[in-house]
């Protein structure tokens, strides 16, 4: 699905960029190929707050958020406005586990 225009969620709701499925890069250049789809996938993602409901007084735009494995929509593709894709993601608000005002370390991804 491919969406443009402007989004805002309902109520409290909260919709996230940037999370990481594919293969992981720790900081000292190790490849982790991707879990995604595989018994040892199945831990919380981190995801990076794209948008929030007028309702919304815990996050801000730009936090990222550590949430509980599966706790989301599959992803959406929003066309900004320079043409580039972004997949946005609704998140179960009940599901998340922390915020984080910083991209958190262990997610220095480059593929």
């Amino acid at each position: 699905m491919k969406v443009t225009g402007t989004l805002t969620p309902l109520h409290d709701r909260i919709l996230v960029s940037d999370m990481e499925f594919g293969e992981e890069f720790t900081q000292s250049g190790i490849i982790l190929k991707s879990d995604n789809g595989k018994a040892e996938g199945i831990r919380p993602r981190w995801g990076k707050v794209w948008a929030i409901g007028p309702n919304q007084t815990d996050v801000q735009i730009g936090d990222w958020l550590l949430m509980e494995h599966g706790r989301w929509s599959r992803a959406a593709s929003y066309e900004n406005a320079d043409g580039t894709i972004t997949k946005i993601q609704l998140v179960d608000n009940d599901a998340i586990l922390l915020v984080s005002d910083e991209k958190p370390n262990d997610i220095d991804r480059r593929a």
